[in-house]
């Protein structure tokens, strides 16, 4: 790990993208690691707090929000508290665009700034793949990442498989991509973009810097034998997508999310047996 530390150090040294002066060297380097309260929704909402307390004891550094706060639901104040306690942070949370419009925009900023998360993940609009839509949904990011940036937060957008159909000669993603300003988070669901049959390492390094935020995620494909939708009993190269985003992306989160839980696994089972799967992945860097 500490050759690896240094390697990285005297890249970045010379990297032209540009990073916050007030993130520690250490926390550029090596990404905590949170999950998408997503993975376990009807956990969250039937027992938040009792939730989050298992979240902790496996060893997670914070949690990814969506839109789902169980019994403290709408007290900002009450869930920073819960964090706070469990040694928690948040790492950013999904939400809509109608969250971040004139109406919406000034209560959902002063919540989730509450909560200490700077970063606003769009994570689903059917428009990204429609070829009048996704010219709206540029707009809007380049709108509300000006419009975040005094506030000192960001926004961004998180693919499915779709955004990597054929666009104007590249695909929705890449479009995407291209033409919101570089403050823009590009939150790859590794997933997803594998599902689509695209690699997600050339995606990272494709957009340096840009990937802040990334999902680890499993989406077999249909037919896969002898995997499974948990990380590191997959066919992800996990290590050195690891690897591209911390020397290329400038990732400063890696997101668990867990949407198949096999073997007859609990929503929270599944989730740990990710964890520990990446866990082991990481010591090898």
């Amino acid at each position: 790990m500490k050759k690896f530390i240094v390697l990285m150090s005297a890249l970045l040294a010379f990297s032209p993208i540009c990073f916050s002066k007030s993130i520690a060297p250490d926390k550029l380097l090596m990404p905590r690691i949170s999950v998408q309260l997503w993975s376990v929704k009807n956990e969250v909402k039937a027992d938040f707090k009792g939730t989050l307390k298992q979240i902790a004891q496996m060893g997670f550094s914070g949690v990814e929000f969506a839109n789902e706060f169980g019994e403290f639901s709408g007290d900002s104040k009450a869930i920073k508290s819960v964090l706070d306690e469990l040694g928690l942070k948040g790492s950013g949370a999904h939400i809509s665009f109608e969250q971040l419009n004139e109406k919406n925009f000034d209560k959902t900023v002063a919540f989730y700034k509450e909560l200490g998360v700077n970063m606003l993940i769009v994570g689903w609009d059917e428009r990204a793949w429609h070829p009048e839509g996704i010219k709206e949904i540029v707009s809007l990011l380049n709108n509300f990442d000006k419009k975040l940036a005094p506030l000192g937060m960001k926004t961004g957008f998180h693919n499915h498989d779709h955004e990597f159909d054929a666009y104007e000669g590249i695909t929705y993603w890449d479009y995407l991509a291209q033409n919101t300003s570089q403050s823009v988070i590009l939150q790859q669901d590794v997933g997803w973009t594998t599902f689509a049959g695209k690699d997600p390492i050339e995606y990272v390094k494709r957009y340096p810097g840009r990937t802040l935020t990334t999902h680890y995620k499993v989406r077999l494909p249909e037919g896969t034998l002898g995997k499974l939708p948990i990380i590191g009993q997959d066919t992800i190269d996990w290590l050195n997508l690891s690897k591209a985003n911390i020397a290329v992306g400038g990732t400063l989160w890696f997101v668990v999310e867990q949407e198949e839980y096999p073997n007859g696994l609990t929503p929270l089972q599944a989730v740990e047996q990710s964890k520990i799967g990446l866990d082991k992945i990481l010591k090898q860097l």
